[in-house]
């Protein structure tokens, strides 16, 4: 992987704050590529194949983007702003279990890809608005649900899809998977670009929200957003809220990963939501390293994705705003800069799913997800061992204090050893 050079003068740290804290951000961004590792990233590989193979898992997926039309084949659309909003529906197929673990994604490495061992599509169709009902009706499932998701910074439309293909399928949840994909160029060097191309994209994302509540084909809604998107998901439902006197009742549930979100702007935001805010469920992790750069660029400003929990002024916040906090700051994943672990973690995506099928708001405080996270990584680590061993799941303590006493008591019968890990993970 070729990498541009980074190389500084001790003129260069002479020249004032400012250049310094541009050469600062430089070295950061540096570092991100280098945590990265320098695998080549996915390019032109949505050409569909003809067709799967046994064992194999299909994700018919709507995706709806503001990104503009490629005419390369096998990207479909790239970073760039399109006109307006664009339909297509997406068929995903994953490769067996036998090649593959939960949170994984393994793209093509050719095209076409090779169905037996790696994420390929299917299919790829344009969809008009009535389309788009009819694809409700035969999707969502008799529970009429929908699982709406929106990517984050630094990605580009086949990743989106494919990863998006993997949440799905790894929650295991029964519902209709709606992706939203906004204008990111892919590249860690564009994050203002990709800030700006968030906030064109909000009013898209308020629509399609909008057109999904509607439908009479859809009774339950799960909105997802992880990183950069968190702040698109935010500003879209503040946005409905205000123009409808108030969100939809089928929203039952707003999952914020590892939000790359302003936390002033966020107490702001919540100001409009009104009764929403007991469905806002937030993934946090203070060893996320890309919003340590994220805080870099933005002024040094607390990311909502990586805050202290241990401050009781911020425990008070939350509980205050009726507001679910996870910390996964000691959840182990595949991802160097522990920013996705939310889809990487076994344990973590199926909890996820597990609340949904339930049927139950991830906010729900008679289980909460932090438990179920606890007693899937707790009941794993005693067998064959797992992603997230029982000391590594302990950080995972929702800012509940019944909740943090009956993890607690689940630990202590697991065995006495990890009381003292919990102690510390929950400041007790």
């Amino acid at each position: 992987m070729r990498r541009r050079p980074f190389l500084g003068t001790d003129a260069d740290m002479m020249l004032g704050p400012h250049r310094q804290t541009a050469w600062f951000i430089h070295i950061l961004l540096a570092t991100m590529l280098a945590l990265a590792g320098c695998a080549a990233r996915p390019y032109a590989t949505l050409l569909p194949v003809s067709g799967t193979v046994p064992g194999a898992h299909i994700v018919n997926m709507l995706v709806a983007t503001t990104r503009q039309p490629s005419p390369v084949p096998g990207v479909v659309f790239n970073g760039e702003r399109g006109p307006g909003l664009s339909v297509e529906n997406i068929i995903v197929s994953i490769p067996p279990d036998d090649v593959r673990q939960p949170g994984t994604v393994i793209y093509p490495k050719d095209n076409p890809g090779d169905p037996a061992s790696e994420f390929v599509t299917l299919g790829i169709k344009p969809v008009p608005p009535e389309g788009a009902v009819a694809w409700y009706r035969q999707v969502a499932g008799p529970k009429k649900r929908v699982l709406i998701f929106v990517h984050g910074f630094n990605s580009t439309y086949e990743e989106a899809v494919f990863r998006f293909a993997q949440i799905s399928y790894d929650t295991g949840v029964n519902a209709a998977p709606i992706l939203f994909t906004w204008p990111s160029r892919g590249s860690v060097f564009d994050y203002l670009y990709d800030r700006e191309s968030a906030n064109y994209s909000r009013n898209s994302l308020e629509t399609i929200l909008a057109q999904v509540a509607a439908s009479p084909h859809v009774e339950d809604i799960t909105l997802m957003a992880h990183s950069m998107g968190s702040w698109l998901a935010m500003e879209a439902v503040r946005q409905l809220s205000i123009r409808q006197g108030g969100l939809p009742d089928k929203l039952h549930n707003i999952v914020l990963a590892a939000p790359d979100l302003d936390i002033d702007v966020f107490r702001q935001q919540l100001d409009e939501l009104g009764p929403a805010k007991d469905r806002i469920t937030i993934f946090t992790s203070q060893d996320d390293r890309a919003l340590l750069v994220s805080r870099r660029l933005a002024g040094g400003v607390q990311r909502l994705g990586s805050v202290d929990l241990t401050r009781p002024q911020m425990q008070a916040f939350f509980a205050r705003r009726g507001v679910a906090v996870v910390d996964l700051s000691g959840v182990q994943a595949g991802d160097s800069l522990n920013h996705t672990k939310f889809a990487e973690s076994p344990a973590v995506v199926q909890a996820i799913g597990q609340r949904l099928i339930a049927g139950n708001k991830i906010t729900d405080s008679r289980l909460s997800l932090a438990e179920a996270i606890g007693a899937t990584a707790v009941g794993t680590a005693q067998g064959v061992g797992s992603v997230i061993g029982a000391a590594a799941a302990v950080p995972a303590a929702v800012v509940n204090r019944d909740s943090r006493l009956r993890l607690r008591d689940q630990l202590e019968d697991a065995g006495r050893s990890l009381t003292g890990s919990l102690q510390t993970a929950t400041g007790q």
